[in-house]
């Protein structure tokens, strides 16, 4: 099997990257998600919520943790707000102190958070 380390474009490498997307307006909102989790739709009848990541809101740049990182942390020093969903997306945001744990809420096991600073 050939290896993979150092491909670009390998599907290890996607599956494990998040996908973060800035969208301007009077307070910047900072889109994170797990990027395999895009395009999906994740309802909950039984707690009446739904969480649909469209395309249009979610899939900007593909980055790794530690670029996200910075990415939240700079966007959090200027006002932003937070959309938060998926385990790395999270622990992401976690680490970059834009969430609080008790903010975490589970939708069809999914782990989605609002920061609104």
């Amino acid at each position: 099997m050939p290896c993979l380390r150092g491909k670009e474009n390998s599907p290890l490498k996607v599956l494990k990257m998040l996908k973060i997307k800035i969208h301007n307006a009077y307070r910047n909102i900072v889109a994170v998600a797990d990027a395999e989790l895009i395009g999906k739709k994740f309802i909950d009848e039984k707690a009446n919520m739904q969480l649909d990541l469209k395309e249009s809101f979610y899939d900007g740049d593909a980055v790794d943790e530690v670029r996200a990182i910075r990415i939240m942390r700079t966007a959090n020093s200027d006002d932003a707000t937070f959309n938060i969903v998926g385990e790395r997306a999270i622990d992401a945001a976690l680490k970059a102190g834009v969430i609080d744990k008790k903010g975490i809420i589970k939708i069809k096991g999914i782990p989605h958070a609002l920061g609104l600073l």
